[in-house]
């Protein structure tokens, strides 16, 4: 009876320590879980209260202090009219598609390249193009500043267009995993029926790489979106002015202070494209990402 007792103890108390190890675990998982997510909502939660304060209220007020009307627009309309902000949304969009097209195209045709032929070279250039992925793109901008300003590209619009798919070499290796994993099974049967090797690619390889072009897309997308130091770089000179998205909000600082009112609504307004096209293809996103994860 004393030993079953003791073991019964022991048993209970092992029964105890184990719920109180998953206790801790599972507060722990939902505190980091609310913690970073307040963390990630709560800029956009200041821009929010920042933009709508009016001038007056953002010179004499703390930042803490909340807005007399939370929804005052005037912030947003000033920030639209004075930043040219439809004009900038009009040059993010046209270099957009130009760059996502561009590089879908030419990506998707290098990487059916290096997959499906074996020549001698291919490893140096699988090799030089994780080189160039590994360079910081800051490292070079010296060289690269030189020969766009050689070519004439700097401060318009479509050189800024070459600059930008030019710098797309991880897209490349996202579609050299995803065509590794396409059966050659597939081309040798299109090749006995007559097929051309550009035939392949358009009919058979390319459709299949849908997963592969939403990743991409994602990637390419949100950095060419949000690419602030490009193109501050290569188009601060232009006249007229051209701005993007990204740069648009830069009439807001200056030497005499900064209008982080204004700038805060801009970055709301910046926001709405990127939430609008989220919501409408989150699930195509979804499932090019996670396609894209198991790959390779």
């Amino acid at each position: 009876m004393g030993s079953s007792a003791v073991a019964a103890r022991r048993t209970g108390v092992a029964m105890n320590g184990h719920k109180v190890r998953k206790g801790i675990l599972t507060f722990l998982k939902y505190f980091s879980l609310v913690f970073f997510s307040f963390c990630s909502i709560a800029p956009i939660i200041y821009c929010l209260l920042t933009a709508a304060k009016t001038n007056e209220e953002y010179a004499t007020t703390q930042v803490t202090t909340l807005p007399k009307n939370i929804f005052n627009l005037s912030s947003y309309i000033n920030a639209w009219s004075r930043a040219d902000m439809g004009k900038a949304f009009l040059n993010s969009f046209i270099v957009l598609v130009f760059v996502l097209a561009i590089s879908i195209i030419i990506g998707s045709q290098l990487a059916f390249v290096l997959s499906r032929f074996k020549f001698p070279g291919n490893g140096l250039v699988r090799g030089l193009f994780m080189v160039a992925s590994m360079v910081p793109g800051v490292a070079m901008q010296v060289t690269v500043y030189n020969i766009m300003y050689q070519t004439g590209l700097i401060n318009h619009l479509y050189g800024y267009i070459v600059l930008m798919c030019g710098t797309d070499v991880i897209s490349i290796y996202i579609f050299i995993q995803f065509i590794e994993n396409i059966s050659t099974s597939i081309d040798e049967s299109a090749i006995m029926d007559g097929a051309s090797y550009f035939r392949i690619y358009r009919t058979i390889i390319f459709p299949l790489l849908k997963p592969a072009i939403v990743t991409s897309m994602v990637l390419k997308g949100v950095n060419t979106y949000n690419e602030f130091y490009m193109s501050h770089l290569y188009l601060e000179m232009a006249s007229p002015k051209i701005y993007t998205v990204s740069t648009c909000l830069n009439v807001f600082v200056g030497p005499m202070g900064n209008q982080y009112n204004l700038i805060c609504a801009g970055v709301i307004i910046s926001l709405i494209p990127a939430l609008i096209v989220f919501i409408l293809c989150q699930k195509q996103i979804y499932s090019g990402l996670t396609n894209g994860a198991v790959k390779g």
